[in-house]
């Protein structure tokens, strides 16, 4: 019966074990998680003897979970979620932010140049309160716009569904992500420009509306790689993992379609040829945390006086920003 018993336990364990050969990334589907697939492909820290498995998250609900079952060592999420998280008494840091630009207006109207030429219409906005929501909700403030009433904004899941409903022509604007936007304008031919008359426009870039409203650079803190867990030891790993990551950032960058065929073979909901259109119109620079201290602070600190909520109430003590030995 003992014996019985020990076999359960040990089968238990292991079931339950973490397995110390193995790193787990959780990321969306969004950019900032596509280099994970080029280091899982070259097989980046192999000579750590360690292989490299990414896990999907589709909402901040899905992530949660994946937080609390306890087996996640990194995490690629937008940077108000890892204050957010922080402020809850996750245990994280903050690595890098790597995603500066990646948001924009698409329109069927050519003439529609900066956000308030989108008053009154209706608008398809995925993910209520989460990233593209909350720049849109800021960017509309300080154009001295009210975000309830001087816009007809549709709540979508995803931008896949925001995406959607531009291409079945159930909307004629959306604000969108990319790869979406150039995912969109595949689907309708509307991409390469090469038409007279292309059913979808690139409309606002908010990046650079962001930089002329607020005066400042154009480009936004948007997301990037955090580590969970206590760092203590574990320095040697996460500095080669990050200098892994803009490596293979940077050939993302540089081999377009090669990039797109491998991100694609993992997260085939993204469309190919509209996902190496993409890549020119990202801002996508390896900043580390503690070196973009400045830019995520004065962004935290908008989303503070606007909804403290959005970042779990206050701005993160510096403690949140990993700084390498």
């Amino acid at each position: 019966m003992k014996n019985i018993f020990l076999i359960c336990f040990v089968f238990l364990f292991s079931l339950f074990a973490k397995d110390e050969n193995k790193i787990v990334v959780a990321g969306p589907f969004a950019t900032v998680s596509h280099p994970i697939m080029h280091m899982i492909e070259t097989d980046a820290l192999k000579d750590l003897g360690k292989k490299i498995e990414f896990r999907l998250w589709k909402n901040p609900d899905e992530l949660r979970a994946l937080i609390l079952k306890g087996d996640v060592d990194f995490m690629a999420l937008p940077t108000n979620v890892a204050a957010n998280l922080y402020n809850k008494d996750v245990d994280l840091k903050l690595l890098n932010v790597s995603v500066w630009g990646i948001l924009g207006m698409i329109s069927r109207d050519p003439n529609l140049k900066t956000l308030k030429d989108f008053k009154d219409k209706e608008i398809a906005v995925p993910f209520r309160a989460d990233m593209p929501d909350i720049v849109f909700q800021e960017l509309a403030k300080k154009s001295g716009l009210d975000p309830k009433k001087d816009f007809k904004i549709q709540y979508v899941a995803s931008p896949v569904d925001a995406m959607q409903m531009l291409i079945l022509r159930r909307v004629d604007h959306a604000l969108l992500a990319e790869p979406a936007i150039s995912i969109a304008l595949r689907k309708t031919d509307s991409f390469p420009i090469k038409l007279v008359a292309p059913d979808l426009y690139r409309s606002v870039d908010l990046q650079k509306e962001w930089g002329e409203l607020f005066q400042t650079k154009a480009k936004i803190p948007q997301a990037g790689l955090a580590f969970l867990g206590d760092t203590k030891g574990k320095e040697e790993l996460i500095n080669r993992f990050l200098s892994e990551y803009e490596k293979s950032l940077s050939w993302y960058k540089q081999n377009p379609k090669e990039a797109a065929n491998l991100v694609v073979k993992t997260l085939p909901m993204l469309e190919e040829q509209g996902l190496a259109d993409s890549i020119e119109h990202v801002t996508f620079e390896s900043i580390k945390a503690n070196e973009a201290m400045e830019d995520l602070e004065f962004f935290f600190s908008i989303l503070q006086n606007s909804d403290a909520k959005l970042i779990g109430g206050k701005l993160p003590k510096k403690e949140l920003y990993y700084k390498s030995n």
